[in-house]
């Protein structure tokens, strides 16, 4: 099965989010969504399959989410996807399909989750946080 990830390559999350899906031999399909935005119809889709609420898509940080007043109550689901299509820039990533579910990939590692195949090699984010051992096994972060 394919594997999806809606992508923006100057996120450093969704960087390190593919580079995890790489780090497991796969190649994903990847959908620069700042160029392609999905459609209303498929962010609903992905929404329900996350399980999470249109709002919880959202992101404010570096968005036009303050200038549009999004915090406020009165926008519906339907408005909040239209502000979304008009500036995909609000799409929160990264986000990743797989056949074992779809997750808003926040942190990076929470890939880890929907990724069947093992992880081969050891893997630390851009900012030299170990996530994966030599063995291919997940780091433990408890402190």
């Amino acid at each position: 099965m394919s594997r999806i990830i809606y992508h923006n390559p100057d996120c450093g999350t969704s960087r390190n989010t593919l580079a995890l899906i790489h780090n497991s031999g796969v190649e994903p399909t990847i959908i620069h969504y700042l160029d392609t935005p999905p459609g209303k119809d498929e962010l609903k889709t992905l929404i329900a399959a996350m399980e999470i609420s249109t709002r919880a898509l959202l992101r404010k940080s570096g968005t036009p989410y303050d200038a549009l007043q999004l915090d406020d109550p009165k926008w519906t689901d339907d408005q909040l996807l239209d502000f979304m299509l008009a500036h995909p820039i609000l799409i929160n990533r990264p986000i990743v399909v797989t056949e074992l579910g779809t997750r808003l990939c926040r942190p990076s590692e929470a890939v880890l989750d929907l990724l069947p195949d093992p992880q081969q090699h050891a893997f630390s984010k851009e900012d030299g946080e170990a996530v994966i051992d030599a063995q291919g096994n997940r780091v433990n972060q408890s402190s």
